[in-house]
């Protein structure tokens, strides 16, 4: 993008009117707005923030900036809305004590152990995808690969019956495109009947799970069924809207994490390179991959963070970046501009996949960091690790198709052959 059109689009941004060339690439535009105006007032009174520093406080500070979404997501979705009851309802947009009641669940079924145990079967996995791909000579990076894992994991960790797994990816792209600034009637309608559908898929497999626990060390739905031995449960409707945020959180991300890593390296061949050179020498070295290609995701995530957006309400008057803030004041965090934010990072619009202390906010930051972060890296490293070394030459045979999203940024569609 040229840089008077990324000044052209910074001087009346807006994000319920984005252009399209916005989509494609905004980090020229999040670069203006950093240097121009890093805390904004938006036509509808809101603010946006660019600047590494002003979203750490913000995050830092729960009690002053509220998750909650009631008051923004009335209005959006219609108050009696599935929408609105399971956007109000997760995880992601409450504060404690229902955010620290469920987390709290969930952390305990994703220990250290618990995701160590996992990596056999996400190898199986990958390799399985891999061993089709080559049989094929190539495929879809998304559809056949990058969207394949993060289904089977989630599916695993809820151990949802794989003959069910089918409609979870639509719903989850249904749902969460329902977040976006701005939602057409028909992503209203879609977004609503795939809450709907969920729903009742899970209330039967939650009277199943009931019937017939699982180990709650390793399976999540026991877990939030059984709640914590002082007897603190989550109610039916809590129940069933985190269950449904766990399959979405956990799927969209990490698809959009192996998804923009792999077409990165393809826009990137010198950086392709020199990372499957480094894995050549570590071939012995199965430690040193690993930190490799630890740091090679973290990078990634960095430099095109999966999730763009995050959302905050000021609960009493405020500021922020010397902006004073009246109370109920609404902020966007723009991640995808801090993490490139030159007063955070050397060298912020570089890919450099051997980046140390690098403290993106890809998952977040304070009591909302992304519980399932660990899971992610693993699933991110594992993916990413073993496509480079079975297809080190793959190319796009298609330009990829963009999500054309301002909150999760990923690719539907991208054509590719192994050599």
């Amino acid at each position: 993008m040229p840089p008077a059109r990324a000044r052209e689009i910074a001087a009346s941004f807006d994000l319920r009117a984005l252009p399209a060339d916005f989509l494609a690439n905004p980090y020229p535009v999040y670069a203006a707005l950093r240097e121009t105006e890093p805390i904004r007032l938006m036509p509808d009174g809101s603010y946006f923030l660019t600047r590494y520093a002003d979203l750490v406080t913000v995050y830092r500070d729960a009690q002053t900036f509220s998750s909650d979404k009631h008051v923004e997501f009335g209005p959006k979705y219609g108050e009696s809305s599935p929408l609105f009851e399971h956007h109000t309802t997760s995880l992601v947009f409450n504060d404690p004590p229902l955010h620290t009641r469920v987390r709290r669940l969930i952390m305990g079924a994703l220990t250290r152990r618990a995701i160590a145990e996992m990596e056999p079967g996400l190898v199986r996995l990958v390799d399985q995808l891999l061993d089709s791909i080559e049989a094929k000579g190539g495929g879809d990076l998304i559809e056949d690969f990058a969207s394949a894992i993060p289904v089977e994991i989630i599916g695993n960790l809820l151990d949802v019956p794989h003959a069910d797994r089918g409609p979870l990816r639509d719903w989850s792209l249904a749902i969460l495109g329902a977040l976006e600034p701005v939602v057409s009637p028909e992503q209203h309608t879609l977004g609503n009947r795939s809450v709907t559908e969920m729903l009742e898929y899970l209330r039967t497999l939650v009277a199943q799970r009931r019937r017939q626990p699982g180990d709650p060390e390793r399976d999540v739905l026991t877990r939030l069924i059984q709640g914590e031995a002082t007897g603190d449960k989550l109610s039916e409707v809590e129940l069933l809207q985190n269950c449904i945020f766990l399959l979405n959180a956990g799927h969209e991300t990490t698809t959009n994490l192996i998804g923009n890593g792999l077409l990165a390296l393809q826009e990137h061949p010198q950086t392709r390179t020199d990372l499957l050179e480094t894995l050549r020498m570590q071939d012995k070295d199965a430690a040193a991959q690993e930190t490799t290609l630890t740091l090679a995701v973290d990078e990634m995530l960095r430099f095109e963070s999966s999730n763009q957006l995050g959302n905050r309400r000021a609960l009493k008057p405020t500021s922020v970046g010397g902006v004073d803030l009246p109370a109920g004041t609404l902020v966007t965090l723009c991640i995808g501009a801090a993490n490139r934010d030159p007063a955070q990072f050397d060298r912020p619009e570089m890919m450099d996949l051997t980046r140390e202390n690098n403290r993106h906010l890809a998952f977040g930051f304070g009591i909302h960091q992304c519980a399932g972060l660990s899971l992610a890296r693993l699933e991110g490293r594992i993916a990413i690790g073993r496509f480079l070394q079975r297809f080190p030459l793959y190319q796009l045979s298609e330009s990829p198709t963009r999500g054309g999203r301002a909150r999760f940024r990923g690719f539907l569609k991208a054509p590719f052959v192994t050599r």
